[in-house]
């Protein structure tokens, strides 16, 4: 593989393997509510936010990091009296002090802050607008959970970063050049024969995220993880499951631990380090088989992700998963033609995973996502793949990712729109 596709193929990855604090969509808002309290200069009067229903829904029922408290009210608190934007989806990292502090505004405050669904927009949107005085600001989030399209004060604007690559954030476009067009054989071809020593900045993400699966196996959420690992009984399949959905555990219900996430999820980007990790170190392999792995794993989610759009009503364990399949099978000395197989299990058995929302039952769905994984990847490594005439499964690996894409990315908008009438119209 050439030098420059093997650079932007690390570049992409270090782009979308990132640590974030909490989940990512009210992480997101805190950042633009940051940046646009930032350069009204002041404390704002009034907040004014319109989000798409995807961010809205990711944001209603998640606990927010430190707080105790669940959605977006205390996530803008937070911002407001402790934001700083340099710190991107670190942004809800803040001291004990700051948090009593944001807490104690929120309840003076409450009623300064407006949040509505805006329905015409990209369906990953977040805009802000704070006011005091005469004075205003805005700050908008488009297509990524970082990358603002526009910063405005008065009305003009200080940053536009439309002309930017929606797939780019601005300090990595130089880096990556032009967005390159992915595809199963490059992800694969990639993760088996880069040198070694440029793919060592994938272990990262496991010594963070264990130490959210250690904290999670205390009891967070509905301790899907440690009621999974008191009955594991040495299994090594239901013991590398009941680890990983620790950690989503512990994230979904407010843990303060950073996790590296993959494509704008913090559960996606467990779901792509643990499983791979913890299995490939039970059954002995090398240090090398597993980084070449899990960067397989990465890659391939990211690859899979990138046609169903950042946010969708399809859940994003579906594309984690399947990475996590193409790991487990390599893991097991299989081939391409069997990793392309699991992947073809894969769309065939969980595509309809739909996304209700963060909230801490997303470790469920994640448990429901690696055990396929596992059924998938081994009967892909003894040779066995759904027919090619099954359901969104095609003999190219490449054409059967793209129609999974076509289902999150098109399929599913009358579903998003259900999800959230329901999600907002409970009795």
């Amino acid at each position: 593989m050439e030098e420059n596709i093997r650079k932007q193929l690390k570049a992409l990855l270090q782009q979308e393997v990132v640590l974030a604090t909490g989940c990512t969509e009210p992480g997101a808002v805190a950042l633009c509510v940051s940046k646009a309290c930032e350069t009204l200069g002041r404390e704002p009067e009034s907040l004014d936010l319109h989000l798409s229903k995807n961010v809205f829904k990711n944001a209603m029922g998640v606990g927010i990091p430190g707080t105790g408290m669940i959605g977006l009210p205390i996530a803008v608190s937070l911002a407001v009296v402790a934001g700083d934007s340099r710190r991107g989806l670190e942004i809800l990292t803040v001291p004990a002090e700051k948090v009593e502090k944001a807490k104690a505004w929120l309840a003076n405050n409450a009623g300064r802050i407006s949040i509505g669904v805006k329905n015409q927009s990209d369906k990953l949107y977040i805009e802000c607008t704070c006011s005091a005085g005469n004075d205003s600001a805005t700050a908008i989030i488009s297509q990524r959970h970082t990358h603002f399209v526009k910063v405005s004060r008065n009305g003009e604007v200080v940053y536009d970063g439309s002309a930017l690559s929606p797939n780019v954030d601005a300090p990595a476009q130089e880096e990556c050049g032009s967005d390159i067009a992915l595809t199963a054989r490059l992800v694969y071809d990639y993760a088996t024969t880069a040198p070694i020593e440029e793919l060592e900045f994938i272990k990262e993400t496991v010594k963070y995220n264990d130490v959210a699966a250690t904290e999670g196996l205390k009891g967070y959420g509905l301790k899907t993880g440690k009621i999974l690992m008191e009955n594991a009984e040495g299994d090594i399949v239901h013991t590398v499951v009941a680890r990983t959905v620790a950690a989503s555990d512990a994230r979904m219900d407010g843990c303060t631990l950073p996790v590296y996430s993959n494509s704008g999820s913090g559960n996606q980007g467990i779901a792509c380090t643990l499983p791979v990790y913890n299995y490939g170190k039970a059954k002995g392999c090398t240090d090398e088989q597993i980084t070449r792995a899990l960067v397989l794993n990465h890659l391939m989610s990211i690859y899979i992700k990138q046609g169903i759009g950042r946010l969708s009503a399809l859940c994003g364990i579906v594309n984690a998963s399947i990475g996590v399949a193409c790991g487990i099978v390599f893991l097991h000395g299989g081939s391409f033609e069997q990793i392309c197989f699991a992947i073809k299990n894969m769309i065939n058995t969980i595509a309809g995973m739909v996304c209700d929302g963060a909230k801490p039952s997303c470790a469920l769905k994640m448990s429901t996502g690696l055990y396929s994984a596992f059924v998938s990847a081994e009967l892909a490594y003894h040779d066995c793949v759904v027919d090619a005439t099954d359901g969104l499964s095609e003999s190219d690996v490449d054409c059967s990712i793209h129609n999974l894409g076509r289902l999150g990315h098109d399929g599913m908008d009358q579903v998003d729109d259900t999800v959230l009438d329901i999600m907002t119209h409970k009795q």
